[in-house]
């Protein structure tokens, strides 16, 4: 659908002035960024801190040295340094502190759940009853349903009674005379 205001054709020298103004627009944000990727032995003899702004990089304590991230596998080979002295993400925590840090809080809330899912199965167990309270709920209720035959029973009993004798009780006692 065309616009509704009237408008020529764009000028020949509108699009080549937009697309170097875009261009020049994101060379200063490609000169921001870091420059390619540094590799992490140049950290090695410096600062923790240093290093660990990189993060494909890992510090190891035991010889102040930055080395590469071995990504491949999930924690450092011992081989490489030792957990208890290596570095990633934080100076102050090192991997071996950090995995039983995650194990025991992994634990904690693996209890937390397993506590609620029986709490909440429980609770709905407690809110049905059992085989035991629905027999006797059974019996109680056939118990009641005698019992109100047998009443009927007998009020038909003592009504044959009353009229035999002429005590039954009329609906209106001076229809008689």
């Amino acid at each position: 659908m065309a616009p509704s205001g009237t408008r020529g054709p764009t000028p020949r020298w509108a699009l080549p002035f937009a697309g170097a103004a875009l261009v020049l627009l994101l060379i200063p944000a490609a000169a921001a960024q870091e420059p390619l990727r540094v590799g992490c032995s140049q950290y090695t003899n410096r600062s923790c801190e240093e290093c660990l702004k990189n993060v494909s990089c890992l510090w190891c304590n035991a010889n102040n040295a930055c080395l590469e991230y071995p990504v491949r596998k999930i924690l450092p080979p011992a081989s490489l340094c030792k957990l208890s002295s290596a570095r990633w993400g934080v100076c102050w925590v090192n991997f071996q502190a950090l995995i039983i840090t995650m194990s025991v809080l992994g634990g904690i809330i693996l209890l937390g759940i397993t506590v609620c899912c029986y709490c909440c199965c429980r609770r709905k167990r407690s809110q049905k009853p059992d085989k035991g309270e629905e027999r006797a709920m059974r019996e109680q209720e056939e118990r009641r349903v005698r019992q109100e035959e047998r009443r009927a029973e007998m009020k038909s009993r003592h009504d044959e009674i009353r009229k035999k004798y002429g005590l039954f009780k009329e609906q209106n006692p001076y229809e008689k005379f």
